[in-house]
């Protein structure tokens, strides 16, 4: 017997990549706008912007995604409360599905928060040039790139697609809980990602304390080996690492803010002294406090060099 094979559709298909950026804003920052005749959304993972669209203004929070069709003026200027931080990917997309994002502004859930990031992920691993230059019009590969990088950017940003429609159209489907007789694998790995986002809340909410191991472990009922196994399985790191990591991120934000001077935000973090701050601020991303702010004032200004 003769086997028959299917030759499979694409609902969406991704045909090239202009731009993918991950931005973090002054407080004060404005994009005087543009159109181009390809796709592009913004989606806000910290803060909030304003973006003016064809005729019409709307202001996002976290996790609101707006998609600007081909050829439609769009700007974007901070609102001068928490500095924003942004995830703005432009694309060429012919499909028909796309009419589906004409005039969207939506919500994005855990899943695609996790596809952007691994765009996120695999850009850094194949593009040759910052990602948060707000005026790079043109991205370059690199001569020597992880395998598969490129289409693994496609394949997620077409997941990404594909999954809003998905859950924009059929809410119930996706809404849907699983049955109760959940085999044990499943149990477990459920129970980890509850500890594991209660525990980053928990550490999101105690960003000015100084927290130990122990600490954290008897305040959210959980053991110290269990506690290092789960956070080495979903991020990489150590527990005291991730929270120093956490620490620096809200750092960066009222560096942006522009309301705090460096002691000021190492006392409001809870850090024993200005030397020990921008020790770790360096550790944990390459530069010091000083040489950060100099770097987002030149963006702001427009005078962003390599």
């Amino acid at each position: 017997m003769a086997y028959l094979g299917v030759n499979l559709q694409n609902s969406i298909t991704i045909k090239k990549i202009y731009s993918i950026h991950y931005f973090e804003y002054m407080n004060n920052f404005s994009f005087s706008g543009e159109s181009h005749n390809f796709w592009e959304f913004v989606c806000v993972d910290k803060g909030e912007v304003g973006v003016s669209h064809g005729e019409n203004y709307t202001l996002l929070k976290k996790n609101d995604l707006i998609f600007h069709k081909p050829n439609e003026f769009h700007d974007v200027k901070a609102t001068g409360g928490i500095a924003p931080n942004l995830v703005v990917i432009s694309f060429d997309c012919n499909d028909y599905a796309m009419h589906f994002f004409y005039d969207r502004i939506l919500q994005i859930d855990e899943t695609e928060r996790n596809l952007l990031a691994n765009i996120i992920i695999e850009a850094r691993h194949c593009f040759n040039c910052r990602l948060d230059d707000p005026y790079l019009q043109n991205i370059v590969l690199k001569e020597s790139e992880l395998f598969g990088s490129q289409q693994m950017i496609k394949l997620h940003l077409e997941h990404f697609l594909i999954h809003l429609i998905r859950r924009y159209s059929t809410p119930l489907v996706f809404s849907q809980k699983l049955p109760n007789s959940t085999p044990p694998k499943i149990t477990k790995a459920k129970s980890d990602a509850e500890i594991f986002r209660r525990v980053v809340d928990y550490l999101e909410s105690h960003l000015t304390a100084h927290l130990t191991t122990d600490q954290i472990c008897k305040d959210n009922l959980v053991g110290r080996s269990q506690l290092q196994k789960i956070f080495k399985e979903y991020c990489t790191l150590g527990i005291i690492e991730f929270f120093s990591t956490l620490k620096i991120n809200a750092a960066k934000e009222l560096i942006r803010t522009n309301e705090m001077n460096f002691t000021q935000i190492a006392e409001h973090l809870g850090y024993s002294s200005i030397h020990y701050f921008s020790r770790q601020f360096k550790k944990i991303s390459e530069m010091t406090p000083s040489e950060y702010a100099s770097s987002i004032k030149a963006m702001a200004e427009g005078n962003f060099k390599e």
